[in-house]
């Protein structure tokens, strides 16, 4: 890989370290807000995978920077960047998508923000992936991008159930997050 596709890459992920950051916030922030505790639960589950997110994506980040390889998304959650996701837990910020679950705080709105969120991770995946030039690229954004679109169908899921029902779903006879498109 050369030195200038290297940079781009190591850009393009502090940018998808900087969006997890912010759906990680989002997600807590949005679990906060809601009454029900179903919906409590369902958006800090996210939070904890966009945490999981945030600890992989830096530590693949700085091994590229060091020359090195790409690490697996288990390995890098593995290697050691508990201090970026600890700083993300204790620097919330503010950020436009809280601000627009504030203006209207309704469940329906959170899942809503959340999609908005997930769709976008995908898209950002999605290209990442069509640009990757080695397997083990490839596995890693293919991981990511997997787990992006479990969570998108999670939130749809939800948000039908809202819906249709009023309520937030109940315990899934399976997992969402397992199921291939």
């Amino acid at each position: 890989m050369s030195a200038q596709s290297n940079e781009k890459l190591i850009e393009e992920l502090t940018t998808a370290y900087k969006t997890e950051v912010k759906g990680y916030y989002y997600y807590n922030a949005a679990a906060d807000l809601v009454e029900e505790k179903k919906g409590k639960n369902v958006l800090r589950h996210l939070a904890k995978d966009e945490l999981d997110h945030i600890k992989a994506i830096y530590a693949i980040a700085e091994t590229l920077k060091k020359g090195g390889g790409w690490l697996g998304y288990k390995e890098a959650i593995e290697a050691g960047a508990d201090g970026p996701a600890k700083a993300a837990e204790i620097f919330p910020g503010e950020n436009e998508l809280v601000e627009r679950l504030r203006s209207d705080q309704s469940d329906i709105n959170a899942l809503r923000i959340g999609i908005d969120i997930e769709e976008k991770a995908i898209e950002f995946y999605s290209r990442l992936l069509g640009e990757a030039t080695s397997p083990e690229e490839k596995v890693i954004l293919t991981e990511l991008l997997e787990m992006e679109k479990g969570h998108l169908k999670i939130l749809r899921w939800e948000t039908e159930a809202l819906t249709e029902t009023g309520f937030w779903g109940d315990t899934m006879e399976f997992s969402v997050e397992m199921e291939k498109d």
